[in-house]
């Protein structure tokens, strides 16, 4: 997962240089070196604030607020091994997310998590905090990270 605002990843590729001004400048620490040195999004490591440190600090332009509305295209998606779908209450990723996208409808049985795509950031905040890591983050269907 690169980080926000990335060029489309052969674009990206082209301008990236892999100097790591991003991943320096990142306040958040969320931002490391992947494959060949070029940055790559860990939300193990917690959530992105979208402050846009990352996207200041790259001068090649391989970061480009200007070219897109979104920072990324990345939503929450919840697996099977969320404690929930086996009747055990949990709702930690509820908590940590900073926009509500994550709701646990009332039910007779233990609700399971439902996530608005229209309120996910794909920030990460509930990643981390799942105790089974059944929370990761994917590009939207049709759309690319």
């Amino acid at each position: 997962m690169r980080p926000p605002w990335a060029l489309d990843e052969n674009a990206f590729l082209d301008a990236c240089t892999a100097c790591g001004a991003c991943v320096e400048r990142c306040p958040e620490r969320v931002l490391v070196h992947g494959a060949g040195g070029r940055p790559v999004f860990d939300p193990m490591r917690g959530e992105c604030t979208f402050c846009g440190e990352c996207e200041r600090a790259c001068t090649p332009r391989a970061l480009d607020r200007s070219a897109t509305d979104e920072p990324w295209t990345l939503k929450a998606l919840v697996a099977d091994a969320c404690l929930p779908r086996h009747g055990v209450v949990c709702s930690s990723c509820r908590d940590a997310c900073p926009e509500r996208a994550i709701a646990f409808p009332l039910t007779a049985r233990v609700p399971v998590p439902t996530i608005d795509d229209a309120r996910c950031t794909g920030c990460g905040a509930c990643v981390s905090v799942c105790p089974t890591r059944a929370i990761a983050l994917s590009a939207r269907a049709g759309m690319t990270a």
